[in-house]
Parts: C-alpha cells; sequence; structure tokens
C-alpha cells in the first residue's frame, strides 16, 4: 500500500479530520490532512541519501485549527488580497470579510484552508488523493456555488502534482492556490536565505503599505525582484527599497514571462547548496506570490518537534493569478462563469545535485 491513512484528530464540532500519507518506490513521503487539504509534510532524500523533512507545519490538529499562517493549506475562493474587501461583478458589488488590516485576505475568514474536504484515494505506484469541497453561493460573500476538486498526485521522479478544477453555478471571482511553506536544508535548519532561487518573471507588482497592488506591473531589471538567474534570496534582502522595506522581505507577486500556458512550464526552481535539494516549479498558472515568512513570529504556536517560528525560516512559492485583480483592468482574468472550467497543474519536483 502506498497510502496510509490515520485519524488525525477531532474538531470542537465532532468532525474527524485524517491524515494520509503517500509513499513513492523511490522513498519520497507525502503527508496530506482532509482540513484544509493541507500538506503536512514532504520528505525527500539529500545528495548523500538522509531524508528530511522540507516544509513547516504543526504537530496538533490544535495548532493548524488556532494557528496562523495557513500552513500547508489550499487556498480559496481568492488566494492573496482583495483591496477593502469589496468588488463588483456585472455592476453588484459584493461585499466579503476584511481579515488582514482593511483587506480581504485568502478567502476571508473561514477560506478553503478551514474546511474538512472529502477525500478519495487512488492507491498505485504513483498515489493520488482526490479532495473535494462544495462552497454554497454567498459562503464568506463569494457570489455562486463554486465546486472544486483538487489532486495531489505522488510520482515515481519525486514530483509532486497539485491539480485545481472547480465550476460554478453563477459568475464569480476564483484565485485558488497552495500556501507550502519551503525549507530544503529541512523545516529546523535555519533560514533560507542561502537558498538560490530563479524565477522565469520579468516583472512584479509594487504594493502600497497595506500589500495591496497599486496597478502597475513593473520591470525586475535593476531591481532586487529580479531572479532571471539564481540567486541567493538573501544577496539583495535587505536593499534599500521601499517595496522590500515596506513587507518586510519579499511578498509580492511575480508575473511569468508570457503570462499562462497550455501546460505546465517550469518556471521556478529552489536550491539549498548546503544539502544539495532542489525543486523545479512548473506551472500553467501566468504568477507567483513569493513569501520568505516575514509574518512568522507567533511563539504561541510553535512548528514541529517545538521548532521555534521565526520569520524568514521558509520561502512560499505560491503559484496563482494576480492579487486584487478583478479590481484591475490590465490584470490577470480571476472570473469564471457558468459552465466554464477552472482547471490549473502546479508541479514541485524534487531532485538533489
Amino acid at each position: 500500500m502506498s497510502i496510509k491513512k490515520k485519524l488525525f484528530g477531532t474538531l470542537s464540532d465532532g468532525s474527524e479530520v485524517y491524515s494520509y500519507t503517500l509513499r513513492n518506490r523511490s522513498g519520497m513521503k507525502v503527508k496530506i490532512m482532509s482540513l484544509g487539504g493541507a500538506v503536512m509534510q514532504i520528505k525527500v532524500p539529500d545528495r548523500n541519501g538522509c531524508f528530511a523533512d522540507v516544509v513547516g507545519g504543526y504537530d496538533s490538529l490544535d495548532s493548524y485549527v488556532g494557528g496562523d499562517g495557513y500552513q500547508g493549506a489550499l487556498i480559496g475562493r481568492f488566494g492573496n488580497r482583495i483591496a477593502g474587501g469589496t468588488f463588483t461583478l456585472d455592476g453588484v458589488k459584493y461585499t466579503l470579510a476584511v481579515n488582514n488590516g482593511k483587506n480581504h485576505l485568502h478567502g476571508g475568514d473561514a477560506g478553503f484552508d478551514s474546511k474538512v474536504w472529502s477525500v478519495a484515494e487512488r492507491d498505485s505506484d504513483e498515489p493520488e488523493l482526490v479532495l473535494n469541497y462544495v462552497s454554497p453561493d454567498g459562503e464568506e460573500g463569494y457570489p455562486g456555488r463554486l465546486d472544486v476538486t483538487v489532486t495531489y498526485k505522488l510520482s515515481a521522479d519525486n514530483a509532486l502534482s497539485i491539480i485545481y478544477r472547480a465550476e460554478t453555478d453563477k459568475k464569480t471571482i476564483i484565485n485558488l492556490t497552495n500556501h507550502s511553506y519551503f525549507n530544503l536544508a529541512g523545516y529546523a535548519d535555519g533560514d533560507i536565505l542561502d537558498h538560490e532561487l530563479y524565477l522565469d518573471a520579468d516583472s512584479y507588482l509594487p504594493t502600497d503599505e497595506t500589500l495591496i497592488p497599486t496597478g502597475e506591473l513593473r520591470s525586475v531589471e535593476g531591481t532586487p525582484f529580479d531572479f532571471r538567474e539564481p540567486k541567493k534570496i538573501g544577496r539583495d534582502f535587505y536593499a534599500d527599497d521601499p517595496a522590500l522595506k515596506c513587507a518586510g522581505g519579499y511578498d509580492h507577486c511575480f508575473n511569468f514571462r508570457g503570462g499562462e500556458t497550455d501546460t505546465p512550464v517550469k518556471r521556478a526552481e529552489l536550491y539549498d547548496a548546503e544539502s544539495g535539494r532542489a525543486m523545479e516549479v512548473f506551472t500553467d498558472q501566468p504568477c507567483v506570490q513569493v513569501y520568505t515568512g516575514n509574518f512568522l513570529n507567533n511563539e504561541k504556536f510553535p512548528f514541529k518537534n517545538g521548532f521555534k517560528q521565526r520569520p524568514q525560516s521558509f520561502v512560499c512559492l505560491e503559484t496563482q493569478h494576480m492579487p486584487d485583480s478583478i479590481n484591475h483592468e490590465n490584470f490577470t482574468d480571476c472570473v469564471l462563469n457558468a459552465g466554464e472550467v477552472y482547471d490549473y497543474t502546479t508541479i514541485y519536483k524534487f531532485s538533489v545535485r
């Protein structure tokens, strides 16, 4: 058996939450939880064959419920921020929860990260989990009933695919992503400033002081946001740049050259020279939010095995459409019409050098 199911805990309403551990023939393991569809663990080898867990997370269900940071979770209906928690669609103004200063973030007060997803197992040499959640019309203020299916697939070549599909019965907006935190040296092994990062992105979105995009698509040329050639995340991290200072580091949307594609193509790579672990990111999404864990400082909720939260101990590579895109005509299209299918794939492929 390449999938092991285990009771992880019980919520206050009596709902049981399960973890599912997927394993391939190479020994790579991925653990996923039915609460929020969260990626709890990814164990991959270093250049010497020693396995380590390279994603953040918690030991207990209580911490996942009470903690912050959306650790490993599926994000929806709309990943990232919407200015003022409002948008207009076909002349109708919709009001969403304001849960990040004066803005709406990651689906609101009870986004997809807080839902218990139904799970179907597909056990094989390349195991899959098929998660489903149906968001009713009006949930968190969004229009339309949204039927979402997310498939996690662990392949023999140490790649974790995340396949997002959704359909609605009424025009709505959507921006799904996954919020895993990566440290390729191991989740409890220092910061990620020495990790090398490559991004196939020629522009990024500057933001205001509340991290809402200004509307400008700014070239990365000559800025700390240029990762078109691999460089250490920390090389320009402390540069005298207003955008970096405002976010306390990187927390910005990078726009891939040419926008979205018909099939997933390589758009990013993360590399840790000490362990030799590398992670390539393939996607057909048009953008990626790079977040260097600038706000990880909650002492009440230490990570696995008591590892203390620290800023920059992880980096997120959240493939998606542009934040607040419904409020900017020049941004990526986030509208889903009835009868259409939202269909995107992101692949995190692990290897060593």
